[in-house]
């Protein structure tokens, strides 16, 4: 036995006669729920529209015929409740803590449900941020679920770890914008997930171009996508790419994201449907 052993063979890279097999870290739900897909949302830094991603995928998969869900574990910068225009608080019962559920039949639970103001800051250290997205997934009463979606904090850090170790994450999406510096950064959270054997269901590019709705014209604001260079450097599928929007972004603010209409997202919705049942 190494003479620093921590006793977590996980973290420890020694081979030495006492190491173990890794154990599995996968938190259980809650013995009333029911999930059968859970699918993380991800992105190498913030500003992606990664939370619009989330709960377009939520949308569109709901309307497909559905049960579906959110998980919102992006506990510092919690914007899942303000796009679907949730003021409600959460509450409990001998089961479990209760999501709230949305107009159409869509599942969430948020931090935001929790805190008296929704512009409370969350001032929690990782470790706690990291339980807490724990007791979302094994205290809130989740029943029924086809598909939850995990709107994960920008990132590699204590709580994306948690999440890729406790959550059964089926795939992950990853959302990306089109810049120069975002290869670098699509690639840290590629490598990740296959540092932890998750599959990578393929990657959406949000604000992908502007269609000018007087000529159909599409102009690249922030540069020509390289969409296709990043997904073939990383053998990775093209779920989407999603242009900038001003009626989305109106219905995001205005907590209405139910009434969107958005092709792109629901061919992706659709695609991602396949992938899953294959």
């Amino acid at each position: 036995m190494a003479e620093e052993c921590t006793h977590d063979c996980s973290s420890c890279g020694a081979s030495c006669s006492s190491r173990t097999e890794p154990q599995d870290m996968t938190e259980k739900l809650n013995e009333y729920s029911s999930v059968k897909k859970v699918i993380g949302v991800v992105s190498g830094k913030g500003g992606v529209g990664k939370s619009t991603v989330t709960s377009l995928m939520a949308v569109m998969f709901n309307r497909m015929g559905y049960h579906t869900a959110i998980l919102d574990a992006d506990i510092t910068g919690p914007s899942i409740p303000k796009a679907f225009g949730i003021k409600e608080k959460a509450l409990g019962s001998d089961k479990g803590i209760l999501p709230i559920t949305t107009h159409s039949g869509i599942d969430i639970m948020s931090v935001n449900l929790l805190l008296e103001n929704e512009t409370d800051p969350v001032i929690w250290r990782g470790p706690v941020l990291a339980g807490t997205v724990k007791q979302f997934w094994t205290d809130v009463l989740w029943q029924d679920v086809d598909y939850m979606f995990v709107d994960m904090p920008p990132g590699t850090g204590d709580v994306p770890l948690t999440i890729f170790q406790s959550l059964p994450l089926d795939g992950i999406i990853i959302v990306t914008s089109p810049q120069e510096l975002v290869s670098m950064i699509v690639g840290k959270a590629v490598k990740m997930a296959q540092m932890m054997n998750i599959p990578i269901l393929g990657i959406v590019e949000n604000m992908s171009y502007f269609k000018c709705p007087d000529c159909g014209k599409e102009h690249y604001l922030f540069g020509k996508s390289k969409l296709e260079d990043i997904a073939k450097e990383y053998g990775i599928n093209i779920l989407a790419r999603l242009p900038i929007d001003p009626e989305s972004a109106r219905a995001c603010d205005t907590g209405k994201i139910e009434s969107v209409i958005n092709k792109p997202a629901e061919e992706a919705a659709s695609t991602l449907e396949t992938q899953l049942k294959s």
